[in-house]
């Protein structure tokens, strides 16, 4: 990787793959709309000299050809809001791939585990059928197709998907990262779903060093990979460790079917978390044996490290 584009660098996942690569001293571009949020996390990493930024519409393939020029690695972060997934989620990825496709460019997609449907096996393979049964899951695929699709003859493409995931730079972008938020600044909470049943979810920079790495590999691309997380926690268990690293106690609601139907009234991307609410019933966990088998060894920061550095770091803000 002689260098890389970052689109949608300030959003959750975008924010971390940034850093590791700045980490690694590739030469980076962080692209986005807003010039003032690229600038804050150009100051965050220090102003590295091998970050350069570009504002722009990811939407246009013109503004994306433009930065992405003398690169050769593009990762795709950038994403859309629940409630407009299906009217945008494939403009912007065609839009990301016309760009692409012009460059001759390497790309990277980072996706999560909607298409695969409800789980079919203990830990899912990059082999599991994709049997969508909801609106997002069945965007989701779509997008897959469009992404690997012919047309984009000059391109080389890799989907890597992601289960839910938190760290410092999640915010509102998942399902725990508003939580963690609120409890670092010593607000009552919200969590999304049952807080009882385990589940996954990966830390972003373990994320991210996966993501990276596989991006260095021709032989990945063509492809699908499984990004897992270290262990599944239940929400209960989370919030323990939240409020022990943050030293508050405030109270943390679940939030269910009802609830959400409820603030969707007033906030809608809430009404579309609902369909979702199945993988808090049914986790879905992901295996990393491709991963390990074929890239190397997989990160797996523990949760209650990850919970707590995430915690302490996003007190720094408050």
């Amino acid at each position: 990787m002689k260098k890389a584009i970052v689109v949608g660098s300030t959003g959750g996942t975008g924010a971390v793959i940034t850093a590791e690569l700045v980490k690694r001293g590739i030469p980076t571009v962080a692209f986005g709309r807003s010039r003032q949020k690229l600038e804050q996390l150009a100051r965050k990493l220090g102003n590295p000299s091998n970050l350069s930024i570009a504002v722009g519409d990811a939407f246009n393939p013109d503004d994306l050809a433009a930065a992405a020029k003398e690169t050769d690695v593009l990762f795709h972060c950038a994403n859309v809001p629940y409630h407009e997934m299906e009217s945008k989620l494939l403009p912007l990825g065609e839009s990301v791939m016309e760009a692409a496709n012009r460059l001759s460019l390497k790309v990277v997609a980072i996706d999560g585990i909607y298409p695969y449907g409800r789980k079919q096996m203990n830990k899912v393979t990059e082999e599991h059928p994709k049997q969508p049964h909801t609106k997002k899951g069945k965007v989701r695929l779509a997008f897959e197709q469009m992404i690997f699709s012919q047309r984009w003859s000059e391109t080389k493409v890799m989907i890597v998907r992601l289960p839910d995931y938190y760290g410092p730079t999640a915010n509102q972008a998942s399902y725990l990262g508003g939580t963690l938020e609120s409890i670092a600044a010593g607000k009552m909470a919200f969590f999304i779903g049952n807080m009882k049943v385990p589940r996954e979810y990966v830390y972003l920079p373990d994320a991210a060093i996966m993501v990276v790495e596989l991006a260095g590999h021709d032989k990945a691309y063509g492809q699908n990979w499984n990004i897992p997380g270290s262990d599944i926690i239940s929400g209960n268990e989370i919030v323990r460790i939240a409020r022990q690293a943050s030293g508050t106690v405030k109270p943390v609601i679940p939030l269910g079917k009802a609830g959400l139907s409820l603030l969707g009234l007033f906030v809608p991307v809430m009404k579309e978390v609902v369909e979702m609410l199945y993988l808090t019933e049914e986790p879905l966990r992901l295996s990393g044996e491709k991963y390990e088998r074929l890239i190397g060894k997989i990160p797996a920061t523990k949760p209650v490290d990850g919970i707590t550095a995430t915690i302490r770091e996003l007190q720094k803000n408050v």
